[in-house]
């Protein structure tokens, strides 16, 4: 028998406020950049036709899409979704933290607070059912990742190699090359993960 997901009214409502945020602040950044959508989309990699739906508010863009987006426009994936802060402390509920992504069994991922671009610190809640999987591309040289596996087991994927990761147990990676989290249990999977993330060249300190 197959299983049907239900997608709720405040979900559907939830993705059209997430769309209409980064409609607005796709719009906002590239006007203050001064960016054509011809230029926008050969700096950033994202097609012109994704990104006029994206300004228009018809896309639900991928977590990818916004990070090549956000990257050429020197601000960070936070900042499109209106979760970054520059000022010394700033709280968001969790209502207010967007689900930047739905698995086909019910899964997310919830972007919880971030930090102001080009360079970004992201905060990060996922769950996967068992059987889901998200791919995500390599980021930018230098980027780190760290998770920590809160319940059920965690197959991470990078480049050609797999590793389990159980509950409990933590993860730091090097996500220059593609990767994937993976859900190969039986039982719901949930993590908490960091992603580090900087475009400006670091300094070199002499020994």
């Amino acid at each position: 028998m197959e299983k049907k997901v239900n997608i709720s009214t405040d979900a559907v409502i939830e993705v059209e406020q997430v769309t209409s945020t980064v409609s607005l602040n796709m719009k906002l950044f590239r006007r203050q950049n001064g960016f054509s959508l011809d230029e926008l989309s050969k700096r950033s990699g994202v097609s012109k036709g994704m990104l006029v739906e994206i300004e228009k508010g018809n896309a639900n863009p991928s977590i990818a899409t916004l990070c090549r987006a956000a990257k050429a426009l020197g601000v960070s994936v936070a900042d499109f979704v209106g979760v970054a802060s520059s000022v010394p402390v700033k709280v968001v509920p969790l209502e207010n933290a967007p689900i930047l992504w739905r698995g086909p069994l019910g899964g997310s991922a919830t972007l919880l607070v971030g930090t102001n671009g080009p360079d970004e610190i992201e905060l990060w809640r996922w769950t996967l059912f068992p059987g889901e999987v998200h791919e995500s591309p390599g980021h930018s040289p230098g980027t780190l990742e760290l998770l920590n596996i809160e319940t059920g087991s965690l197959t991470f994927r990078l480049g050609d190699t797999e590793q389990t990761v159980e509950a409990g147990s933590s993860v730091l990676a090097q996500t220059e090359s593609p990767h994937a989290y993976i859900n190969n249990g039986n039982e719901e999977l949930r993590f908490v993960m960091s992603v580090a993330e900087f475009y400006r060249p670091r300094a070199r300190t002499s020994v």
